[in-house]
């Protein structure tokens, strides 16, 4: 299998109350060119790191600040946009990126407008990878589901994956893991701790950094890589 054969695979995912950023699009919130950019974008960002990562980060699920408008596992628009205080375009994949997100929707904020979707947990994620001393390509970022899950009538939410659709991600996750060959795998959360272990993945688990877990997950991430 090669990146754009993954990439076709992810596309083909419908799920209820889910949304696929490699597929779906909704003109109430983004441009029309949407999935053809975050297509393009995951791409980029894989062509980048297989064969150099060194670990592979799986986080819970796709949130609506981060990848379903970036189409990049805990990356959020500004840093493609380089409105990121602390990670760049070129950190992400070499070049300066595009916008899925529309700028005239009134159904966002006026800083979202202006900048794009900023998401705080990815910021947390990719800052603490750099601080513990890896470059941007050591290091690669993916969900144990990788579609954005959200909360019935409303794109602007995010829930809990159910177990039936972290049966589908961990298939998509076997799916990377043909990709880059194997990896140490870190997973921050229960949910993706819990999935690949019960499927018989030896995995580092990290705190999730929400709800105050931030200085626990940079702790024990600086510790695992020792």
């Amino acid at each position: 299998m090669d990146i754009s054969l993954f990439i076709n695979h992810l596309t083909q995912y419908h799920g209820e109350n889910t949304f696929n950023p490699w597929t779906d699009h909704d003109d109430k919130y983004e441009i029309e060119k949407g999935p053809a950019i975050r297509r393009a974008n995951l791409k980029d960002y894989l062509t980048l790191r297989l064969g150099h990562a060194r670990i592979l980060l799986i986080a819970e699920a796709c949130g609506y600040q981060g990848g379903h408008f970036s189409g990049i596992a805990m990356t959020c628009e500004r840093m493609l946009l380089d409105y990121h205080p602390a990670v760049t375009s070129a950190m992400v994949f070499g070049h300066k990126g595009n916008r899925t997100s529309r700028k005239d929707s009134p159904l966002l904020k006026p800083i979202q407008q202006q900048k794009g979707f900023n998401e705080p947990t990815d910021s947390v994620v990719w800052k603490a990878c750099l601080e513990a001393g890896l470059s941007p390509n050591d290091f690669l970022l993916w969900n144990i589901f990788p579609f954005h899950p959200h909360k019935k009538g409303n794109l602007l939410t995010n829930r809990t994956p159910t177990d039936d659709e972290l049966a589908t991600g961990l298939a998509c996750t076997r799916e990377l893991l043909s990709l880059t060959g194997p990896l140490p795998i870190f997973a921050i959360g229960k949910k993706s701790e819990n999935t690949l272990t019960e499927a018989g993945f030896a995995v580092k688990g990290l705190r999730h950094p929400a709800n105050g877990g931030a200085n626990i997950f940079r702790a024990q991430l600086k510790e695992g890589l020792l």
